[in-house]
């Protein structure tokens, strides 16, 4: 459903996977922003690491109801993590 509702922005995620979190631990990152639930906790802080963000939103894949109802929650949390990182962008740009 997510590469389903990712297309109809333009956006093809169909070859992306999930990356295990020790996969970063060796790399420099700069920013961390965690998603769901216990994320936040659950996710520790890097060497160097100058922002971590923690962005609460519902976990479309735990949706429940028929299909048109689970895109909608898709798309409703698509919605949210736009929004969330368009201020995200214009904080960062202006301080940046």
């Amino acid at each position: 459903m997510a590469i389903e509702v990712m297309a109809e922005i333009g956006i093809d995620i169909s070859n992306h996977t999930s990356k295990h979190l020790n996969e970063f631990l060796e790399k420099e990152v700069n920013t961390v922003i965690t998603v769901c639930g216990n994320a936040d906790a659950a996710c520790p802080t890097f060497p160097g690491q100058a922002a971590k963000h923690h962005w609460p939103l519902d976990d479309p894949a735990k949706a429940e109801g028929n299909e048109e109802e689970i895109r909608a929650i898709f798309r409703r949390v698509l919605d949210e993590i736009r929004v969330k990182f368009e201020v995200y962008a214009r904080q960062w740009m202006a301080t940046g």
